[in-house]
């Protein structure tokens, strides 16, 4: 797969893309995000993905420099000079290079840039064996449901479960699930699939969509409502769900089994309805 990424309207090599020291994304981190994946090279929800980004850009007061059909082409694009049938699209928006002042500038170019990266979801073995995850208190900001790149404290959480070997995050804020540090947690408890509310809290997932999306169509019951502490570490079963994870099995939490300690009979189905909904959409968009 070839490097080429896409910096303020040129393609170029990705050792090549520079940015100024002075861009706001570097010295602030005041920029905005997404990850689109791409299966047999076409984009996954990508209307989903940039009405999240448009989301995102609004509640930083960041004009977005490209209108929907600017940005499909430009994915297209991206993934044409790249080989890969599956790809993971990064694209990026901050507010440009300025004088270091905490004020917004006035008349700024932003910064867009763009690449592609193959995408790497779990293998058959993880699947089959499930994830493993450590509980760690949520100490981010108060603003989780936008995408923007200033992601220290995602990373701090993120290196907990490293340094546990595990591998994700599974955290709480006042004695409730909010999420991972990089994807969004559900829970199953008798039957019942819960879900934690869109809030402020919580990263609006576009896999968290698909799933409940899933969840109706089987019919399996379902309840959108803040979870407790307690409730995660008695669920019968845990997922997570992100464009990269997919949905993922968590089966030790903290060291204990998560139910039976292997991925439960309603993650069965819902994996398996994600895998037939995913190859639909795709055969849908040839």
């Amino acid at each position: 797969m070839s490097d080429t990424a896409y910096l303020n309207g040129e393609f170029l090599p990705l050792e090549k893309a520079q940015v100024s020291v002075l861009d706001r994304g570097f010295i602030f981190g005041d920029g905005v995000y997404e990850v689109i994946p791409v299966y047999s090279r076409r984009p996954f929800r990508l209307p989903e993905h940039l009405r999240r980004l448009q989301r995102s850009l609004d509640a930083i007061r960041l004009a977005n420099p490209m209108t929907d059909a600017e940005w499909a082409r430009l994915v297209q694009e991206i993934v044409a000079r790249h080989a890969g049938e599956d790809q993971s699209v990064y694209l990026q928006v901050t507010r440009g290079a300025a004088k270091r002042d905490h004020a917004f500038p006035k008349n700024v170019a932003p910064t867009v840039f763009m690449m592609s990266n193959p995408l790497v979801t779990p293998s058959r073995e993880q699947v089959e064996s499930g994830a493993t995850a450590v509980t760690a208190t949520d100490f981010r900001w108060l603003r989780c449901d936008v995408k923007v790149t200033s992601l220290l404290a995602n990373c701090l959480l993120r290196q907990r479960a490293v340094d546990a070997g595990a591998d994700e995050v599974v955290m709480f804020r006042d004695g409730y699930l909010t999420e991972g540090s990089s994807s969004n947690v559900f829970a199953v408890k008798n039957g019942t699939l819960l879900a934690p509310p869109k809030n402020h809290l919580v990263l609006p997932g576009i896999t968290y969509d698909v799933v409940l999306e899933l969840a109706a169509m089987k019919k399996v019951p379902t309840e959108t409502r803040e979870i407790a502490e307690d409730e995660v570490r008695g669920a019968d079963e845990l997922w997570l769900t992100s464009s990269s994870k997919e949905v993922l099995a968590i089966t030790r939490l903290d060291g204990k089994p998560v139910g039976a300690g292997k991925p439960g009979a309603l993650f069965r189905t819902l994996y398996q309805a994600f895998q037939e909904f995913k190859r639909t959409v795709m055969r849908q968009a040839a």
